[in-house]
This record gives structure tokens, sequence and C-alpha cells, in this order.
């Protein structure tokens, strides 16, 4: 920077590039990592790269087009390597990091044309090296998407994966240094342009040294929640940037087209985020609200859930007969110590499932909690009855269970009311339905109704253990109680 010598810089360069290349090869030996490619790729890069540097301040305007070919050369080599070590980095079936990046890209590249590659095509230079250098700014684009995409899928515990992005930033300062100066927009001492080239060598090296450097191109899972937020504003920044140079002014019908495309192409991509991003919100807020109202072993809505029933779906249980069930397993406590809580688990989701396919559809049925659920559902006396049969039925046959079949029976209390206020009736009725159900279960009465039980809770109930129709159910060659639409008839 100092000194206006070709042989001092000459000589810079090929110290940089040898601590380089030595650094990389201590790296390798020293660490070992599993995936050594993109690093060979890399110090290959830089030797490229390097070597057409050195031919193009060789000459006052360089050796053409040999120094172009070393340096394109090089840019391949970051390119692979890029493509290497982001191909393992999967984000769990999301694409919206891929589309931030290719926004980057996109806004990077409408700036390019409008400052660089539109200007470098103006001049009057030869075809050969005006396609060239209008190269440059594109492959710039390009790289600069995939450090985007590489910045926005790293975590902080890889030091070797961000002095890389350092280093390949301080290369795309140094191009567009000398794309600036290829268009006559600025006028840059050689020495001043190899600055951030020779920067960009020495952190790639100073990158090989850290013990991260083992991580780059390995498989690795991505959640990129504040990346991606990062990477989405970036790209909108990129694209508020490259809205200045073309507002107001005056565009040739080529510049007017291309311009036009690239915005259109920013337009398209940006309303697709938005809409991916609208909708995995939308996506998210369901989740979120499926979990707060429903039971995480059995899918059954909670208590929480139950209790708001009658006040989602007023409109369904108004003027209309209201039943609740009330259900309990008869013995799982003696289950649960005997074979534990994971038989346990699994005895509640499979009861849960039986009892789903016994109510209809649109009856709500929800695990209270423990080994007791409740079937709310808009029935008279007598339809309850015959559910609270086909329920019981349900449980005749043994759970097969990852310990064996295991029998459960289940005590089922019924409580009847018509709607009035949505909070008291569910109340109401779960308080006595649970007393129906404690005196079904005292008395083996399989299940009982809750005016039943307080007024005769010794005769007036059916005794369900007595009960021809439930005896023939557990006979060996008959047939099951049936889970069917409403009907008076109870057994098959």
């Amino acid at each position: 920077m100092t000194v206006d010598s070709q042989l001092l810089s000459l000589l810079t360069l090929t110290i940089v590039l040898a601590g380089t290349v030595a650094m990389i090869a201590f790296g390798l030996w020293a660490y070992r990592p599993p995936h050594p490619l993109p690093w060979y790729l890399l110090s290959a890069s830089a030797v490229l790269s390097g070597t057409g540097a050195a031919l193009r301040n060789m000459s006052e305007h360089g050796l053409h087009p040999l120094d172009d070919v070393f340096t394109l050369l090089g840019y391949m080599g970051v390119g692979l390597a890029a493509l290497i070590w982001l191909r393992p980095r999967r984000v769990r079936s999301n694409y919206d990091l891929l589309l931030d990046s290719a926004l980057i890209g996109l806004g990077a590249l409408l700036a390019s044309w409008t400052f660089l590659i539109s200007p470098i095509l103006q001049s009057h230079d030869t075809t050969l090296n005006t396609m060239v250098a209008a190269t440059y700014p594109v492959l710039d684009a390009m790289l600069l998407t995939l450090i985007a995409h590489s910045v926005a899928t790293s975590i902080r515990s890889e030091s070797s994966l961000r002095l890389l992005h350092v280093g390949l930033i301080a290369a795309l300062l140094g191009d567009l240094g000398y794309s600036l100066q290829t268009t006559g927009a600025m006028t840059i001492g050689r020495q001043m342009l190899m600055v951030p080239l020779l920067a960009a060598y020495a952190i790639v090296g100073v990158a090989a040294l850290h013990p991260t450097m083992t991580s780059l191109g390995t498989p690795r899972q991505i959640h990129p929640h504040h990346s991606r937020q990062r990477a989405s504003f970036i790209a909108m920044a990129l694209i508020v940037a490259s809205l200045v140079p073309v507002v107001g002014s005056a565009l040739d019908p080529l510049n007017r087209v291309v311009v036009s495309s690239l915005f259109a192409l920013l337009l398209i991509g940006v309303l697709v985020r938005s809409e991916r991003a609208i909708v995995r919100s939308s996506r998210s807020e369901r989740r979120a609200q499926y979990q707060a109202d429903h039971d995480v072993l059995t899918g059954l809505l909670n208590r929480s859930a139950l209790l708001r029933a009658l006040n989602r779906n007023s409109e369904r249980w108004a003027e209309r007969p209201l039943c609740l069930l009330f259900i309990d397993l008869d013995g799982f406590k003696m289950v649960n110590d005997s074979y534990g809580h994971a038989v346990g688990d699994e005895l509640i989701a499979n009861a849960a499932s039986r009892i789903r396919r016994v109510v209809l559809r649109e009856d709500v049925v929800a695990r209270y909690g423990g080994d007791e659920f409740v079937v709310l559902s808009p029935l008279d006396r007598q339809h309850a009855a015959t559910l609270a049969e086909q329920l019981l039925g349900a449980f005749v046959r043994p759970f097969d269970l990852s310990a064996g079949e295991i029998p459960i029976t289940a005590s089922i209390g019924i409580a009847c009311g018509s709607p009035r206020s949505a909070e008291s009736t569910v109340y109401d009725l779960i308080r006595e339905a649970d007393s129906a159900m404690y005196h079904a279960k005292e008395y083996s009465l399989g299940y009982a109704f809750h005016d039943d039980a307080r007024h005769a809770p010794d005769s007036a109930v059916r005794h369900m253990t007595n009960d021809p129709a439930r005896h023939a159910a557990t006979e060996p060659g008959r047939r099951i109680w049936r889970a069917s639409p409403r009907s008076t008839s109870t057994a098959v």
C-alpha cells in the first residue's frame, strides 16, 4: 500500500499464498476432517486466483486472457467447495432459506447490473474482454448467494466457518474494486486492490487452523429460526438498496428489460416468501391451539377444552337434551403398579381409541384425567343408556398390550340435563356423573344414572353384572359388543 513496487507486491502475494496453503495443510494434518475435499478445493482456488492476480499485475493491461482463466477457475473452485459443504446441511423439509438466499442473489445481481454490468457492456472494449469483465459481477452475485445461505445455516460454535465467510466477503470486496475500476467509476491503485484479496487468503488459512474446521462438509440438521429472520432482513435491505439507482433514471431498452425482469423475479420471490410465512404462522397457531386443547397421550380433548365445549358449539347444543357419561377404568391402578407406567399409558391410549370408535364423530370426547374419560353428547336418557352399554361392550375384549393380554372393565356414571349456562352445565354434569360413576363402581353396576343413584341406589339401577346380554358377550364363540350407529339394540 505504501511502496509502489511490482516486485514487492509479487513477493507479498507469494508469501501470503504459501502461508495459506501451509495453514490449510497443517489443519488437515492436525485435525483430519472426515470430509477434507472442500479444504483441498479452497487451497487450489487460492493458488489459482492468486496466480491470476499476479499475471494481471505484471503489466499495465495484464496478460489477457490468461489471468482471467486462472481467476475464473479459482471462482469455480470456491463455488464447488461451498456447494459441497452446504449440501449436507438439511433444513427439515423447509425451503424458506433457499428462497431467502435466492432473493439476496437477485438483489445483488440487480445492483451489479445497475452499477457494473450495464456500464461494462456500454464500454468500447473488445467483445471478449467485455464479456469476461461482465462475467465477474454475475459470479460475485452467485457467490454472495452461497455465502448468505451458509451464514443462515451456521451456528455460533462453527468459528472456522464464520472465518471462511469473512474471507470470502473480503474477496468479494476486492472483486468489486476491480469491477468499479473496469467501469471507470473510480480509480484504485493496484496495491490497494490487492489488500482485500491478501486478507481473504490469510483468513481462509487461519480458518483451517481452528478445530471446528472438521465440521465443514459434515451432515447436520439445521433449525434456522433466527438465521432465517436475519436472511429475510438482508434480502429486503438489498431490494430496497437496489431501488435507489434506477428510480428516476432514463433507461435504454436493454436496461429496461433486464431491470424489469429482475424486479419481477424479486417481487414474485417476496410474495412467495410472504405467503409461506403466513402459511407457516397459521400452521403454528393451529398446532399450538391443538396442543393446548388436546391430551398428548390419547389425542382426545383435555379438561380445559371440555369445559369450553358448549361455548364453542353453542348453536349445536342449544335447545337439545344433553347427557354426560363419566367413564372410569376398573383396576387401572393395579395394572399401573404391576406393569409400570409405560404399560399404563399404553392401556390409556388403547382405551381412548375404543371409546372414540363407539361414539359419533360430533360427540365431545375428552380425557378428564388419569384413567377417567368423559363423553358429552346431545342424547335423551334412553339413548344415553344405549351408548353406555355400547361403551361397556367395548371393554369386554382384553387389551393386547406389550405386557400381554390384560382384561379391563369400566364403570360409567351418567348425568342428563337441558342446556342452561354453558359453564354451569358442564360443571354440574361432571359432578353428578362422577358421583353416579362411584355408585356404579361400588355396587358393580356397570353404569348408573345420577338420578337413580340418588333416589334408589340399591334397586332402581340396572345391575349390569347380572345382565344376560352382558354375559353372552363374553361367552366363547359369541360376538362381542359392537359400536354401531345409535339404536336401541345393545348386543349382537
